[in-house]
């Protein structure tokens, strides 16, 4: 009897033990986290385009007469007639290397003179100001120098990090040339003031070169450099017997480009 009461009491014991053991279930415990995949530096395809938006020099040739004209008369130099502005385009892709290109820009610039040979009657100088500004509207194409990606697969496409192009297009100039301030009457040499202005639309064309280098995913650096030529005629009520104004030069640009 005292036998059977030590197994029973044996049995008591090792019966939880026995009890966690069988149950398949894990105890509760801390639970990680789902990691995030890094976003992949590939696309699924080519971009379907682009738009860049940078920051503009134009360097105008300044050539003709009437830039002589006021060089000559004013305080002024060519690289007064330099303009900064803003520029942008949007690219859409026709071909793997040959995109369309619609942009547009916008420049102004004031510089403040006077005459160089003459004052006024208290010995003081005859100062003026001569402004600027122009904008454009232009279409065009541009090739790419290499590859701008390669695929890896049919759902691998990964971009080159610097493409080089060239192209070329044309389209339309405004422009608005304004000078006022005080002159000389060249007839009595009296001085008066005045604001003499003149505008115009001309059309356009240029050459171009630059180069996109990848920062990041979607996101480029671009350095752009055109050769344009435009001429547009001076208002001949103001300005009588001059050539049509020579607004050509070299327009020197960066900024950011954007895929999509």
């Amino acid at each position: 009897m005292r036998r059977l009461l030590l197994i029973a009491l044996s049995i008591v014991a090792l019966a939880p033990g026995l009890a966690r053991a069988e149950d398949p279930s894990p105890e509760p415990g801390p639970v990680a986290a789902p990691q995030r995949s890094p976003a992949p530096d590939f696309f699924f395809a080519p971009p379907r385009g682009s738009f860049s938006i940078r920051g503009s020099w134009d360097v105008l040739q300044a050539d003709s007469d009437w830039f002589g004209f006021v060089r000559q008369q004013l305080t002024l130099d060519r690289g007064d007639f330099s303009l900064f502005g803003i520029a942008g385009d949007v690219n859409f892709p026709l071909t793997p290397r040959f995109d369309l290109v619609v942009g547009a820009d916008y420049f102004g610039q004031a510089t403040d003179s006077e005459y160089r040979d003459f004052v006024d009657n208290r010995r003081q100088p005859i100062q003026q100001t001569t402004r600027l500004r122009e904008g454009s509207v232009t279409g065009g194409v541009r090739y790419a120098l290499r590859d701008r990606g390669r695929a890896v697969s049919t759902l691998a496409w990964i971009p080159t990090r610097i493409v080089p192009y060239v192209g070329g297009g044309g389209g339309f100039l405004w422009y608005n040339l304004e000078q006022y301030g005080d002159f000389v009457d060249f007839v009595d040499f009296s001085v008066f003031g005045d604001l003499l202005p003149s505008d115009g639309i001309a059309p356009t064309a240029y050459v171009q070169a630059g180069a996109d280098i990848q920062l990041v995913k979607r996101l480029y650096v671009t350095f752009d450099a055109r050769y344009k030529w435009a001429k547009s005629k001076l208002d001949d009520v103001v300005w009588t017997g001059f050539d049509p104004l020579d607004l050509g030069g070299v327009k020197l640009s960066t900024g950011l480009t954007v895929t999509f």
